[in-house]
């Protein structure tokens, strides 16, 4: 439910209304706009009077919120949240160049990696340290180390450093780490959502392969429910019968999520294509679309990379992308 104040409703009497309802057993989520502020009433609202709510002068109007997911949802938070690390912003005009490997393999390569996409453009640097496979005999990644070689990089850079957890267990690894990713397979690994949203940092959350965006909302609200509001949408592809690509990359995904929640989306065209020669077509095309950002792997030596040296680009084919993509956002903006 939310609750939209008239305009020249003074503090007190916010504070007022606020104490009455959480008196109720509600939270309320406080959302101040350049004219209007709206306050929106999490948990049993069943026990709210409608009727008695929208009867007071300083209420404008009420309405019930059909969506389960509360926090997420711009009916709650109508203004873009902007998502900040350091002096990088993502979200409402403010886009995000992801790029680096799929992989940590070597402080050589991370570094030479770093530096050359920091001078094409990318803002934030992302890496492997823990990699989920399908396979048990694949490279599953250098872990800690993969961490510590990241970490040398951002020190070389400048660059802040984003990178996919894969258990709780492993959180005090991430103390120094800018963006955590949540990967595909564990968008709905409820337990760690809900231990990142106790965080405070920046959460990278990756639709899962076969999950419905209401589902994606809905584990961002997982996050979200814990305090952490700093969440950066991932859309990268789904599965279907399609085999022609790795994954069917579903670029209506950030039209209607725009639509739905005030969280920033950013598109990963290298793994749902899966192809090296489709990641630049596709970045174009979520860029036109209005993502927030794209994320890119980039690697030195794609033919000898440890992991999905097909989808990555080398670093000169991402400087092209990246000049571009520059372009295509001065021509839409």
């Amino acid at each position: 439910m939310i609750a939209v104040l008239k305009e020249g409703t003074t503090q007190a009497q916010m504070d007022h209304l606020v104490s009455w309802l959480k008196h109720m057993n509600l939270d309320v989520h406080i959302s101040k706009g350049a004219e209007v502020t709206i306050l929106g009433l999490i948990g049993d609202t069943s026990r709210v009077d409608i009727d008695l709510l929208k009867s007071l002068d300083m209420v404008e109007t009420v309405k019930r919120v059909s969506e389960p997911f509360k926090q997420a949802n711009r009916k709650f938070h109508p203004r873009d949240t902007i998502v900040e690390i350091g002096n990088v912003r993502i979200g409402s005009g403010y886009f995000a160049m992801i790029a680096g490997p799929c992989s940590v393999e070597s402080e050589e390569q991370i570094i030479e990696v770093a530096m050359a996409v920091k001078a094409s453009g990318a803002n934030i640097l992302r890496g492997g340290a823990f990699k989920p496979r399908t396979s048990p005999y694949a490279f599953q990644g250098m872990k800690g180390a993969g961490i510590e070689l990241l970490l040398e990089a951002k020190k070389a850079t400048g660059l802040p450093i984003v990178t996919e957890i894969m258990n709780i267990s492993t959180l005090d690894l991430f103390a120094d780490v800018d963006i955590i990713q949540v990967g595909a397979r564990n968008m709905q690994n409820f337990d760690l959502l809900k231990e990142l949203g106790k965080t405070k940092k920046p959460i990278l959350l990756k639709r899962g392969l076969a999950n419905t965006l209401q589902e994606l909302l809905m584990s961002a609200e997982y996050i979200m429910s814990e305090g952490n509001e700093q969440i950066i949408l991932c859309e990268r592809g789904i599965r279907t019968f399609e085999t022609a690509t790795r994954n069917t990359l579903d670029l209506s995904a950030v039209s209607v999520l725009h639509n739905l929640s005030h969280l920033p989306v950013v598109v990963d065209p290298s793994h749902a294509t899966g192809k090296a020669s489709l990641v630049p077509p596709m970045a174009y095309a979520a860029t036109a679309a209005g993502a927030d950002g794209l994320m890119i792997e980039v690697h030195n030596n794609p033919a000898c990379a440890l992991c999905d040296g097909a989808q990555s680009l080398t670093p000169h084919q991402f400087d092209e992308v990246s000049h571009r993509v520059q372009r295509i956002r001065e021509v839409i903006a």
